[in-house]
C-alpha cells in the first residue's frame, strides 16, 4: 500500500498546485514579496539601530571610566604625597581595574562598530536590490496586464471569428434553399408553359385523353350501325322508300332554283 500512497499523494498535491496555479495572481504575489522584503529592509535597519544604541552606552561607561581612572590616579598620587601608600595602592588597584574594564569596553565598541558597518553595507546593498526589484516588479505587472489584455482581446475576437463562421454556414444554407427555390419555380413554370398541368387535369376528369376519344367513337360508330341496321328493317327488303327519298331530293332541288 505504500505505493498507493505515494500516488495519492502525488496526485493531491498535483490538484493543489493546479488549483494554487489558478488562483494565483501574479501581480499580488510580487506585491507580497516586495511588501516581504521591506519588512526584511525594516529589520535590518532596526538591527543597526540597536547596534548604534549598545555602541553609544558602551561609549558612555567608557568616557565614565575614563574619568574614573583619571580621577584615581589623582588619588593615588594626593595618597603618596601625604604619606598614605596603602591609600595610594589602593586607588592604583581600582585603577587598574578601571582600566582593564575600559580596554573590554573599547574592545566591544570596536565590535559593535565594525557589526554597524557591516549592516550598514548589507542595509545598501538590500536596499537596491529592493529598488531594482520594485522596478522589475512594475515592469513585470504592466507586462502581465498588456499580456492578459491581449488574451481577452484574442479570445474575444475569436469568439467573433466563431460566431461569424456560423453566420456564414447560415448564409451559404440560406443560399443553397434559395436556389432549389428557384429552380423548382422554374420547372413549374417550364410546366405549365408545356401545357402538362392541363393535360393532367384533363387525364383526371376521365373523357380527355387518348383512349377516351377512341372508345367514344367506337360507341359513336355502334350506334350508327344499329340505327342504320333498324331502318333497312323498317323498310323491308323493296326499298321502297328509295323513291320518296329521292323525290324529297327532287323537291328541295326544285325549291332551291326557285330560290335563286
Amino acid at each position: 500500500m505504500p505505493g498507493l500512497a505515494g500516488r495519492m499523494s502525488t496526485v493531491i498535491k498535483a490538484k493543489i498546485s493546479k488549483l494554487l496555479d489558478r488562483a494565483e495572481d501574479p501581480a499580488e504575489t510580487l506585491d507580497y514579496g516586495y511588501q516581504k522584503q521591506i519588512e526584511y529592509l525594516q529589520n535590518v535597519k532596526k538591527g543597526i539601530a540597536d547596534v548604534v544604541t549598545s555602541k553609544k552606552r558602551l561609549q558612555m561607561q567608557s568616557s565614565k571610566l575614563e574619568q574614573s581612572i583619571v580621577k584615581l590616579d589623582t588619588q593615588a598620587r594626593q595618597a603618596l604625597a601625604q604619606g598614605r601608600e596603602d591609600l595610594a595602592r589602593t586607588a592604583l588597584e581600582r585603577k587598574t581595574l578601571a582600566q582593564n574594564e575600559l580596554q573590554s569596553l573599547d574592545q566591544q565598541i570596536k565590535e559593535l562598530e565594525a557589526q554597524q558597518e557591516s549592516l550598514t553595507e548589507n542595509e545598501r546593498r538590500m536596499r537596491e536590490k529592493i529598488e531594482a526589484f520594485r522596478t522589475k516588479k512594475e515592469v513585470i505587472k504592466a507586462q502581465y496586464s498588456a499580456a492578459e489584455a491581449q488574451v481577452q482581446i484574442s479570445e474575444a475576437a475569436n469568439g467573433v471569428g466563431e460566431q461569424m463562421a456560423d453566420l456564414g454556414l447560415a448564409i451559404q444554407r440560406a443560399e443553397e434553399k434559395t436556389e432549389n427555390m428557384k429552380a423548382r419555380a422554374n420547372a413549374v413554370d417550364e410546366l405549365e408553359k408545356a401545357g402538362t398541368f392541363e393535360d393532367l387535369t384533363q387525364l383526371g376528369s376521365g373523357g380527355s385523353d387518348d383512349i377516351d376519344r377512341q372508345l367514344a367513337q367506337l360507341s359513336a360508330g355502334q350506334q350508327v350501325d344499329d340505327e342504320l341496321a333498324k331502318m333497312k328493317a323498317e323498310l323491308g327488303p323493296g326499298g321502297e322508300s328509295a323513291p320518296a327519298l329521292e323525290q324529297g331530293e327532287g323537291q328541295a332541288g326544285h325549291g332551291q332554283g326557285a330560290t335563286q
